[in-house]
């Protein structure tokens, strides 16, 4: 690796240099309106590992108007990993904004001088970054594949990024480096931005299940989460890096629908997986309405074709979004999970099953049971600020 490990001294005189650059660029002016001079929408998908947020940001990147970036901030993580999460929030936001606006010299702190577009993670996740301008391996309008884009796109220049992302309506980022939604206050309010949050949840007992089946590759943010001063965490009997989970999302769900600011209405939608697994083309609609897109009938076939697939999915495709039997993987943790396990969970996540709308089961015949539906109805996973606000004004 190109990366050296970077002291505490320099970490904070980083995060103090890009907290001025922040409050600089807030005062420039807006950059250029995509093609159509129609402003341009910036959608955050804010999620945490393992929660479907990769089926979500494919939902979003396949769509022929939008600019897309899988976890653009994991740079940032991976260049200062003795730093914490909270620590980090100020650079992982400032980053993010300045992808937003499409200035990806952002990434001069993070990646190598000479670089090309496999040089960003999870590149080829970007169907924007494998059609033109920035390649050609599929035109703008199809469904892109990363095993054909790879080898042909690979090793375009870098700053072919940059001139694609302007040439779209939407930018969205899906980002599990957040851990608030008050640090993210300032992009509401930065008059350069048209902002709007998606909140992907999922049930906190699925989450477990699939870390357990990706834990190495989860070792490095979780002592991150864990604040371990750069030491890795593979092993965590104790849970701490779910629970860690579980809180920020409480944090965020509550924020946004006990206490919100202003700037945040009308900007801010709670999804739970769940929901999208069971009714995949209503609950996308949605989405999409709310980001101001629409649904094509290619991507109506798509979608199909990706959430009525067989079976859960092959472990080494944890990262990938393939074609799946999506209600068998949201239901997968009921078979595979011993019920002490569950009920450990339920314990430490006992405030997210409840405002997020997950029923609690108590005994492993409930566990089992798949009759038993373990979905609250009209929980919170409906709430929006787009469609309503007496509905949910109370404390």
């Amino acid at each position: 690796m190109w990366l050296r490990r970077i002291s505490s001294t320099a970490v904070t005189a980083l995060l103090l240099a890009q907290t001025g650059l922040l409050l600089f660029l807030v005062s420039r002016p807006r950059p250029p309106s995509p093609v159509g001079g129609e402003e341009r929408v910036h959608v955050l998908v804010l999620s945490s590992w393992r929660s479907g947020s990769s089926f979500v940001g494919q939902l979003f990147s396949q769509h022929p108007n939008v600019f897309y970036l899988m976890e653009p901030a994991w740079h940032v993580w991976a260049a200062l990993s003795q730093g914490s999460a909270v620590a980090l929030h100020m650079a992982v936001r400032d980053l993010v904004r300045s992808v937003f606006l499409c200035d990806m010299d952002v990434f001069d702190a993070y990646l190598p001088w000479r670089r090309n577009l496999s040089d960003l993670f999870q590149w080829a996740e970007s169907r924007a970054l494998c059609s033109p301008p920035a390649c050609s391996a599929f035109p703008r309008g199809a469904i892109s594949s990363e095993a054909v884009c790879k080898p042909l796109c690979a090793r375009r220049p870098f700053g072919l990024a940059q001139e694609a992302c302007r040439t779209y309506s939407h930018v969205v980022l899906k980002e599990v480096r957040f851990f608030n939604l008050q640090v993210l206050y300032p992009l509401l309010s930065d008059p350069a931005l048209n902002l709007r949050i998606v909140h992907l949840v999922r049930d906190p007992r699925a989450v477990l299940r699939s870390r357990e089946q990706t834990a190495k590759a989860l070792a490095r943010d979780n002592g991150i989460v864990l604040g371990t001063n750069g030491k890795w965490v593979e092993a965590d009997p104790d849970l701490r890096v779910v629970r860690e989970v579980c809180r920020s999302h409480v944090r965020i769900a509550e924020a946004a629908m006990r206490k919100p600011p202003p700037s945040l209405r009308g900007r801010y939608r709670l999804v739970r997986f769940e929901d999208l697994a069971r009714a995949p083309l209503p609950e996308i609609r949605a989405l999409y309405a709310f980001a101001g897109l629409s649904l094509t009938p290619q991507l109506e076939a798509w979608i199909h074709n990706i959430t009525h697939g067989v079976g859960p999915g092959a472990r080494r495709e944890a990262f990938k979004t393939t074609s799946r039997d999506a209600l068998n993987v949201s239901q997968a943790w009921r078979h595979t999970l011993p019920f002490a396990k569950i009920r450990r969970v339920q314990e430490l996540c006992a405030g997210a099953l409840q405002l997020l709308g997950y029923r609690p089961v108590f005994s492993e015949d409930e566990q089992r049971d798949l009759a038993l539906d373990l979905m609250l109805p009209r929980g919170p996973g409906s709430f929006s600020w787009a469609s309503s606000t007496a509905e949910h004004s109370g404390p």
